[in-house]
């Protein structure tokens, strides 16, 4: 990590400008052997000065180059970002220079990771930049941001204090029990202490459903026999023809996939091949498909024809979903009706009038309760990684809080406590190991 780095840190491609980052302790001597303009070894932090790359006395591009001194830098570390014209050939040409000059080609996330290292930030905050560089809504940046500012780190290093007081008072008792002024730590007390910690994990998990219903959206599987206008309800909710549209029964085969935002969140809608019994090869691997989506959708929304009473395949299709979130859509409701149903969630509608789609789009506001979560404190935690660490924390407090009730000594109960203690430390990065960083940076773009 003593090593000097660059890379692009723009999106490749055409642009007004493009940024090469370099960091490390040759970032300011290196980059002024190329620049003609100010001497950046003499200037101050945290400016920006006008000039030119050159090599062999030819001018390569006109820039701006800033430079930050450490450690009041992104990664504790001496930076300078140089501002090129955007194209591409002239953006990997003073990347090109720069590598001629002994300077490394930064590895995907590693400014970022030589922040955490360095103690810039936490791994949690750390995961949140990558989050806040992806995030395509509002709610993802606010969630994205409060992360990355420390708020969801708080909330863990709480649980760990009152965790470690629970350790550091069991350690005394094994090791000094002469000790008068100490919490004398018993079966019957450690109980009360152990469900506290139960509750503060709970209910980080309690809220994480929020961020990561944010973070994730919602994926929405359109399902229904054929011919019942599954791809004519994609296509009016994206505003797009993106699904084929005929009279013809079994004319989706494959997946189609759309996308809107609603209320912030995302939902990923797909529109699926008629769930029916065939014959035909082609037909029946796409109705495969469109089971395998039905059990993983977190929302299903099964098409019922207005105009037409329930089938074998309708009932088998209701019968599949009951133990499922799901809203049952009757369409074509501007034609007489001839079904007859005894279900929950129904909406009314069809793809000619805006009304039932909205109807529609109501109702899953209604189910995921959106409205809540748009008004909703985002200090909250969302990354898979975190919330997988604080399950297996639980279960190390669960097994504790089991064993207590046992006659199993104090302080062997205190292996399962210090686990939960080291769990919610990975989250941190108070405890790593280095196979975890390889794996989270490398998720990271090149020049972040």
């Amino acid at each position: 990590m003593y090593d000097t780095i660059c890379a692009i840190s723009t999106a490749r491609g055409v642009g007004a400008i493009s940024i090469i980052r370099v960091s490390g302790e040759e970032a300011i001597p290196k980059v002024a052997s190329i620049f003609d303009g100010k001497d950046l070894t003499k200037v101050q932090s945290h400016t920006i000065h006008y000039g030119h790359i050159i090599k062999d006395n030819e001018i390569i591009d006109e820039v701006l180059v800033s430079v930050f001194k450490a450690p009041k830098t992104y990664t504790k570390e001496d930076i300078v970002e140089i501002n090129t014209h955007g194209g591409i050939a002239t953006t990997k040409k003073v990347l090109e220079i720069l590598l001629e000059q002994g300077l490394r080609l930064a590895e995907p996330g590693e400014f970022t990771k030589r922040a955490f290292l360095n103690g810039r930030l936490d791994l949690a905050e750390a995961e949140a930049v990558e989050n806040l560089i992806n995030s395509g809504t509002e709610l993802e940046r606010k969630l994205a941001l409060n992360q990355m500012g420390g708020k969801v780190s708080l909330k863990i290093k709480k649980v760990r204090d009152i965790i470690m007081d629970l350790m550091a008072n069991i350690e005394v008792n094994i090791d000094y029990p002469e000790y008068e002024d100490a919490l004398v730590i018993t079966k019957e007390n450690l109980t009360p202490k152990l469900t506290e910690i139960k509750q503060e994990l709970e209910s980080l998990l309690d809220e994480s459903k929020i961020g990561k219903l944010i973070e994730q959206g919602i994926k929405v599987a359109i399902v229904g026999r054929p011919n019942v206008g599954k791809s004519s309800i994609l296509n009016a909710l994206i505003k797009e023809n993106k699904a084929i549209v005929t009279d013809i029964a079994g004319t989706t085969r494959d997946i189609v996939e759309g996308e809107i935002e609603l209320k912030g969140i995302r939902l990923k809608f797909i529109d699926t091949a008629g769930i029916h019994k065939t014959n035909d090869l082609v037909e029946k691997i796409g109705v495969d498909k469109s089971l395998e989506v039905l059990n993983s959708a977190d929302l299903i929304i099964h098409v019922l024809n207005n105009n037409e009473e329930l089938t074998e395949e309708d009932q088998e299709i209701i019968s599949k979903i009951q133990n499922k979130t799901h809203i049952t859509f009757i369409n074509k409701d501007d034609l007489p009706s001839n079904l007859k149903l005894d279900l929950k969630d129904l909406v009314y509608g069809n793809t000619t009038s805006i009304d039932g789609l909205e109807s529609l789009k109501d109702k899953i506001v209604e189910l995921f309760d959106l409205d809540y979560i748009k008004t909703t404190n985002l200090e909250i935690v969302s990354s898979t990684r975190i919330i997988n660490l604080i399950k297996e924390s639980l279960n190390s407090i669960n097994n504790a809080l089991k064993n207590n009730t046992a006659e199993i000594p104090v302080d062997m109960l205190a292996i399962d406590i210090k686990k939960a203690w080291d769990l919610l430390g990975e989250i941190t990065g108070e405890s790593y190991q280095d196979e975890l960083l390889d794996t989270l940076f490398s998720k990271f773009c090149l020049g972040k």
